[in-house]
């Protein structure tokens, strides 16, 4: 574990080093005040960089201030999630927590804070079994947090729904991101902005290539899946988590974890960074 997260850093301290000569182009073209210009021009760098990354990437990017989104042309592609239905399971949690249809007690918190920092698999399978996943009662309820297309795959494994054998796309990990931030209570939305602001080592690229000034937060998925390595990460970056940026990053056996640090750390740099 430690010596992937050693390689991943220094994977994000290679691509530092260049980002400072990202998009000239963008910043020759557009005025110093015209962010809405610098963002379309990041975005055609954007779309222009992943023509040469292997597998399928879909991302959507929004900017919560002004109400823009822009979907690539792979945003609504089903790709395995791995890990990152862990923060729709803390959403769900906290939602029905709040309209009485459940209690988290103290060891569910901390399960839920394992989730979100460490990406710890044992306790989403506790509160998975805790909290109804045998009956459905989680993917039953996705869709009201902006994630009306995820599938949990048959055949996998002995309980279906399982958390860790879902698909779903960049679109459905945007609708999620903005339900957290806007959708949950203040408190709870702080609280998990916070956690998501508080990843360990192993988590920190993706969305976290946004870079230390923009303040980002994410939640990382990385596993091999039927077909190859997915490599995905969603999360905000900005004053006031403005931007929300969704990746969904599946290398079709044309790569493995590097690649796919790579791809989606380099993506939220040339977006946001």
């Amino acid at each position: 574990m430690y010596a992937r997260a050693l390689a991943a850093l220094s994977l994000i301290v290679a691509l530092l080093v260049g980002v400072g000569e990202a998009l000239p182009a963008a910043r020759a073209a557009c005025g110093a005040s015209d962010s809405q210009c610098d963002l379309r021009q990041r975005i055609s760098a954007a779309d222009q960089y992943l023509q040469t990354q292997p597998g399928t990437v879909g991302f959507v990017l929004r900017d919560r201030a002004t109400g823009a989104k822009y979907r690539n042309a792979n945003a609504a592609t089903p790709i395995w999630t791995a890990s990152t239905i862990k923060l729709a399971m803390v959403a769900d949690l906290l939602t029905r927590e709040r309209a009485g249809a459940l209690r988290l007690g103290d060891e569910d918190r901390r399960l839920m804070v394992a989730m979100l920092r460490s990406s710890d698999n044992a306790a989403a399978d506790t509160l998975w079994s805790r909290h109804g996943g045998t009956a459905q009662a989680f993917n039953a309820n996705f869709p009201r947090y902006g994630m009306p297309n995820v599938r949990p795959q048959p055949g996998f494994g002995d309980v279906f729904p399982y958390w860790g054998f879902q698909k779903a796309s960049a679109d459905d990990f945007d609708g999620l991101m903005n339900y957290v931030l806007t959708g949950l209570p203040r408190n709870d939305a702080a609280a998990v902005v916070a956690e998501m602001q508080r990843v360990d080592s192993e988590q920190q690229w993706g969305v976290w290539g946004a870079g230390s000034a923009m303040t980002p937060g994410n939640k990382n998925g990385w596993s091999q899946e039927q077909g190859g390595w997915v490599v995905n990460s969603v999360g905000f970056a900005g004053p006031q988590q403005r931007y929300t940026l969704a990746i969904m990053n599946s290398l079709d056996g044309q790569g493995g974890y590097d690649e796919g640090v790579q791809t989606t750390t380099r993506l939220a740099q040339i977006l946001l960074g």
